[in-house]
């Protein structure tokens, strides 16, 4: 529901706004991305710019982030959470995402420097999102971001200088009992993930996606980089800026989830605390973590061929390994037939 929702709101910012103009405002978004930002200039300095990014790139950033945090909410059975927070969350697309993913509803707050940005989410928002605060902050140095459930950090990292990106993971570590970064699917938006995943562990935390480990990442930098897809439909903004034909792209991406192992406890679906199917975020991941060594990550689009599927997965060991499912085992044939890139396999072990 929430998604068709939004795409409904986010077609409907456009009747206001000449094609011109929304073309042009798209492509000095895209050059600023690809420049190098810094901090005390944020990349949305008016409604013309918020309303050409949502319209542009909010789809996108908004599928990358329901990927991710389904992907949470696979490896936390039963759990919700009952507040969120999202840094650098500008027009709100990891809310919308947090929303989606789990329909009992939390308190969300948005934190982002860019006025428009904040300005225009609370108007996507309006009836579909009632309890969402939008709060100006700049990033960075900890903006005394309160406690909550949930924390994501999503497409703003490559906005920040070095130091102003260790200190907002550091404010995630510090105040979410679950957090999740998500960033563009490129080997530098990976780097970014990566490094964000090492100060998570630093912190304390536990990854539970998309690694099935918690060592250090396989991938050697330069040489490959770790990241998935989500498929878009395509607005007509899209199909000009772009000159495309396609009714829809794949938004590649890379993310990281974590948990803190503690005794802090988010409630169940069912309204709950403790004694559900989750002890919060530390017990549902003390349990996501007993079946560990049961399942790998899919990192790459599986290999059809007569009669088998080449996978190639991250192990639970901490490693990058393939595995031939023939029909000879004809149960795991018909998974790993139905298995995707960046699903996870309980099938067969690498080998």
């Amino acid at each position: 529901m929430h998604d068709e929702t939004l795409r409904a709101a986010l077609d409907a910012l456009l009747d206001g706004l000449p094609p011109r103009q929304a073309t042009a405002a798209v492509e000095r978004l895209i050059a600023s991305y690809r420049g190098v930002t810094q901090t005390h200039a944020p990349v949305l300095r008016n409604r013309a710019d918020a309303v050409a990014y949502a319209a542009y790139r909010m789809p996108a950033t908004h599928a990358a982030a329901r990927a991710a945090l389904r992907a949470l909410a696979v490896r936390l059975p039963g759990w919700s959470p009952a507040t969120h927070t999202d840094l650098g969350g500008g027009t709100g697309a990891a809310t919308w995402a947090t929303a989606g993913t789990w329909p009992a509803g939390c308190a969300s707050t948005v934190v982002d420097w860019a006025e428009p940005a904040l300005a225009l989410g609370a108007e996507l928002a309006g009836r579909s999102l009632p309890r969402v605060a939008w709060r100006q902050a700049r990033l960075g140095a900890d903006p005394g971001v309160p406690d909550a459930d949930l924390v994501t950090v999503s497409y703003v990292l490559g906005e920040l200088t070095p130091a102003d990106r260790t200190a907002v993971v550091d404010t995630a570590a510090r105040a979410g009992r679950a957090v999740v970064v998500v960033e563009p699917g490129t080997p530098e938006g990976y780097l970014r993930v990566r490094a964000a995943r090492e100060q998570l562990l630093a912190a304390g935390l536990r990854v539970l996606a998309p690694c099935p480990h918690g060592a250090a990442c396989p991938i050697v930098p330069g040489a490959d980089w770790c990241h998935f897809a989500a498929r878009v439909p395509r607005s007509a903004l899209h199909r000009r800026v772009k000159g495309g034909t396609l009714a829809y792209e794949d938004e590649k991406f890379s993310y990281v989830a974590a948990v803190h192992p503690s005794p802090a406890r988010p409630r169940t679906d069912a309204g709950e605390g403790a004694g559900g199917a989750a002890e919060g975020a530390g017990g549902a991941d003390a349990g996501a973590a007993g079946d560990a060594a049961a399942w790998s990550r899919v990192v790459r689009h599986p290999r059809l061929r007569k009669g088998q599927v080449l996978l190639d997965l991250c192990t639970p060991r901490g490693e990058l390994a393939g595995t031939t499912v023939t029909k000879r085992d004809r149960d795991a044939y018909r998974a790993a037939r139905d298995v995707a890139w960046g699903d996870t396999w309980e099938g067969p072990p690498a080998r």
